[in-house]
């Protein structure tokens, strides 16, 4: 995984923390003396922030998101371990050497207010993803480290931002994330006095495979419902058939294209704008390129690249 913005590192300011804390993990020893091979995870975020912070989860609950994904929740009995939206965690399986990297699907909220962290893991040879898939039950526990510099985590006083965020494949997780806290942003908003930060409009953009691999997208709809300035709009590329009637509305055929952007810019706030992008490499370098053509400043593209 590779993260950035166009021309450099693609970090804000960082939010202030209480004191490091090192729990008191029992896998701990074990992964401390990891060490990252060329190529993978840790070696490719090794520039990342990461925090202090390692600690035990529990799998409380694995369930199927598609074919190919499974969704975890997981239980994490640690105050001082917290995330902000878009980041991921390094995942420390025991017995396993390779450390795997996963971003949230679930929002900072869940955690903090239930102790509760999600993750959304594809289907591959990679070992923990493996391990995910195969080996994974409830009651299972492992490791994880917070880290990443991609994230959304606006302040109280903050100008108010619009977002774009552009999804491809199992992408969506870091960009899901940040919807949900768009939402939590909203709800403090209507509770909050004039300093709370008020979110503005958000469109997230999202592509597949098939409606199959169209991963939450029954609850992005109904947060949709619950905060007009969010819409969704989906594609997919390999599927020319579709059911009906259907409870969705029907997809796009075809990639997201340029001209796609140019409209969903139009109905949006100029300078304002952040853009977030998150999925094959392919995909975020041509995005990205559109966007610029767009004349969206480069420092206002983050991405995340998944290999």
């Amino acid at each position: 995984m590779f993260v950035g913005r166009l021309g450099q590192a693609c970090s804000r300011g960082t939010k202030a923390r209480r004191r490091p804390f090192l729990s008191c993990c029992c896998l701990l020893p074990r992964m401390a003396k990891l060490h990252s091979g060329k190529g993978d995870h840790l070696d490719r975020t090794k520039e990342n922030t990461r925090q202090q912070i390692l600690t035990e989860a529990v799998v409380e609950s694995i369930c199927d998101l598609s074919p190919t994904v499974k969704s975890l929740n997981l239980r994490v009995n640690n105050e001082d371990f917290s995330f902000k939206a878009g980041q991921w965690v390094d995942f420390f399986i025991p017995a396993i050497k390779t450390v795997g990297g996963y971003s949230m699907s679930s929002g900072p909220h869940k955690l903090q207010h239930q102790g509760i962290l999600e993750l959304a893991v594809k289907f591959s040879q990679h070992p923990p993803a493996k391990w995910v898939h195969t080996q994974c039950q409830v009651g299972s526990k492992v490791g994880m480290r917070v880290g990443g510099d991609f994230n959304f985590d606006p302040q109280d006083g903050d100008q108010s931002k619009d977002l774009l965020l552009i999804a491809g494949g199992v992408g969506i997780n870091p960009l899901y994330s940040i919807v949900q806290h768009v939402v939590d942003l909203h709800r403090l908003s209507l509770q909050g006095g004039e300093t709370a930060y008020k979110p503005g409009r958000t469109v997230l953009l999202y592509s597949a495979r098939d409606e199959g691999e169209l991963l939450f997208r029954e609850q992005i709809l109904r947060l949709c419902q619950e905060v007009p300035d969010i819409s969704l709009q989906c594609f997919v590329t390999q599927q020319q058939d579709f059911k009906t009637p259907s409870q969705f509305p029907r997809p796009r055929v075809g990639r997201i294209t340029q001209e796609v952007l140019k409209v969903e810019l139009s109905g949006l706030h100029g300078d304002h704008i952040l853009s977030y992008i998150c999925g094959p490499p392919p995909m975020i370098e041509s995005m990205a390129d559109h966007l610029s053509c767009l004349g969206v400043d480069s420092d206002n593209i983050k991405f995340e690249k998944w290999w």
